[in-house]
């Protein structure tokens, strides 16, 4: 059993990214790891049923995705009956000293294996067996007769899948990121400006013409039930959110990493007294912000720790 326990543990952080790009949520992620461990020990504690496996990863990425596959039907039927709109859980890291934009070797291949809520965002869009044939295939270059064993179906069906899904995450309205970390802290420093300013004109100039903003309360605070899509009804939603922040008294923030991407996290006070905790995203392509993702759900937020004295506004 040590033996398997070493085995399984050095393949955990892989079958990590895989279930979480699979699931968009960190906790089933985990929870579908731990499942595919249960499952793993069980079948395999006999040496020679161990024996058997020759390809220890391929089984383990196997099992774990078709347990992701399960979790993910039943997903769509929970996310419809969603309050509003519905963002992935936030992983918040630190952000690098100011000198940490150019990061180490080892770093670099950490930060490379995040995602970004820009693509989890888009992956929402897919039926499930399109997320789980792009996510093997585009994503951990899984070949097609092992994703479509995976799904049940014929190597052909699996690189349809796989294609119709390509398709979608690269759709003209899908938002856009391919900024590095130095460029997203260019654009963000401008965008705070831009609110800070309280001046359209200023904030329009940072933002693409077709930009969305998605807002997750989770129906514990008001929000829209669908995307706000355009410069200029983006814009004013976002004057609007942080003026009235700002009115209340109370708004601080400090620079974070959100799925490896710069963003924010923030603390205000909502218009009935209620403290509200928020994480900001960005997607930034070309210079320009193409999505602002805010996740303000209690249940998704709730566990960060607060901020510290030194969290100002606008956050730096």
């Amino acid at each position: 059993m040590d033996e398997l326990t070493g085995e399984f543990e050095a393949e955990r952080g892989h079958l990590l990214a895989v279930a979480r790009r699979m699931l968009g949520s960190r906790s089933e992620a985990e929870d579908a790891v731990q499942e595919t461990w249960l499952r793993f020990s069980g079948a395999l504690s006999d040496p020679e049923q161990r024996a058997r496996v020759r390809d220890l990863r391929g089984w383990l990425i196997t099992t774990c995705s078709r347990i992701c596959l399960d979790v993910l039907r039943s997903a769509r039927v929970r996310r419809e009956a969603y309050p509003g709109q519905w963002l992935p859980e936030p992983v918040v890291t630190t952000v690098p000293a100011a000198d940490g934009f150019a990061p180490d070797p080892a770093e670099r291949a950490v930060r490379a294996d995040q995602l970004g809520t820009a693509l989890l965002v888009v992956l929402e869009r897919l039926t499930p067996e399109q997320r789980v044939a792009f996510v093997l295939h585009d994503v951990f270059a899984v070949p097609f007769a092992d994703v479509a064993d995976v799904l049940a179906v014929t190597p052909e069906a699996a690189r349809q899948l796989a294609s119709r899904a390509r398709r979608a995450v690269h759709a003209p309205d899908a938002p856009r990121h391919s900024a590095d970390l130095a460029e997203q802290r260019r654009v963000l420093d401008a965008f705070a400006a831009a609110v800070e300013s309280g001046e359209l004109e200023q904030l329009v100039r940072v933002l693409a013409p077709d930009v969305v903003s998605i807002g997750d309360a989770g129906g514990h605070f008001p929000a829209g039930r669908r995307p706000v899509v355009g410069v200029e009804s983006v814009g004013r939603l976002l004057l609007g959110l942080y003026g009235q922040a700002q009115r209340r008294g109370g708004l601080r923030g400090r620079p974070v990493l959100v799925d490896g991407t710069l963003g924010w996290q923030s603390e205000f006070f909502h218009r009935d007294g209620r403290p509200v905790r928020m994480v900001t995203s960005f997607a930034v392509h070309e210079g320009r912000i193409t999505g602002v993702f805010n996740q303000l759900n209690p249940a998704k937020v709730g566990e960060l720790p607060p901020l510290g004295p030194e969290a100002v506004w606008p956050p730096r």
